[in-house]
């Protein structure tokens, strides 16, 4: 999905690495920001900060808000756009290898949502919301606790399943889509371009749960990648609508090469996997937008 880097433009102060993870959920004032210290290692290859964001609220060319309340994806998908923000933030780990946690996030959204014309929020543009480090620090919960409690419009996109923690909260939203991206139905094709991510069945058993709880819920098949067959009947019954796009960034291209896989980046193969999705969602009678 063609997404703009002003998503990312959450001017952030990294102070207070250096917490040890049993402390991290206490409470904190916020240093002072003359003071770096160390990060946080959680393993020998995840380094985490606990940073102090200047804002929680960005205007977005998707949305009309986005909201992350992580800087970093443990996920690590190898083609994943927002690793451009790495640019703006200093970043010498590679992609995958670091998160920064916003712990004001929740304070900094019970300021600006007062001061906000309420509008469509996007958790969230450059992050999964539901990363694993989200069961420790529960920012995206407190965040939707906050919009809840002020009854804004909420989309949420992950690949966890640990969404289906929150499940009674999202359940007393007037109005909340949640979404699954999934990009193939191979599990090897999963493991090459999204390796710390979840399985392809946890994902989609996620959205029945989801779905059949009441809560709207579509997926996001983007960027298409090698072996999508089968996978949009398993979304049946399980998804109010889809979205599908096209690979739209070159993150990857050294794994499409190094699998032998080049031609899955050429148009001639995004234009067939186009009409073969768009054959097979209508097939099942699941509304779609086709976005490229």
């Amino acid at each position: 999905m063609l997404l703009f880097q002003q998503l990312f433009l959450q001017h952030i102060t990294h102070v207070d690495g250096s917490r040890k993870l049993k402390e991290s959920q206490t409470k904190k004032k916020s240093p002072d920001p003359t003071i770096q210290q160390e990060p946080i290692e959680v393993d020998a290859s995840m380094i985490v900060k606990e940073v102090y964001a200047k804002n929680i609220l960005s205007k977005s060319k998707v949305s009309d808000y986005t909201i992350n309340p992580y800087i970093g994806c443990e996920h690590g998908c190898t083609y994943c756009y927002a690793r451009f923000m790495k640019r703006f933030t200093g970043h010498n780990e590679e992609w995958g290898n670091f998160v920064d946690v916003k712990i004001n996030a929740t304070s900094l959204l019970e300021n600006e949502i007062e001061r906000r014309k309420i509008g469509k929020i996007w958790i969230s543009g450059v992050c999964d919301p539901y990363q694993p480090l989200e069961k420790k620090y529960g920012l995206t919960k407190g965040c939707l606790e906050i919009l809840l409690k002020h009854a804004w419009p909420v989309t949420v996109q992950t690949k966890s399943p640990l969404v289906l923690r929150d499940l009674e909260l999202l359940r007393k939203f007037d109005e909340i889509e949640v979404g699954f991206t999934i990009t193939t139905a191979d599990e090897d094709i999963r493991r090459i371009f999204e390796p710390n991510s979840p399985p392809i069945r946890r994902r989609i058993e996620a959205l029945g749960e989801l779905h059949s709880a009441g809560v709207k819920t579509f997926a996001m098949i983007a960027p298409i990648l090698p072996k999508t067959e089968g996978l949009v009947a398993q979304l049946s019954g399980k998804v109010d609508h889809v979205l599908v796009d096209r690979l739209n960034y070159h993150y990857a291209d050294r794994v499409y090469r190094r699998h032998k896989m080049e031609c899955a980046m050429t148009n001639t193969f995004f234009v067939l996997k186009k009409m073969e999705l768009a054959n097979a969602l209508e097939k099942e009678g699941i509304h779609y937008e086709l976005l490229f």
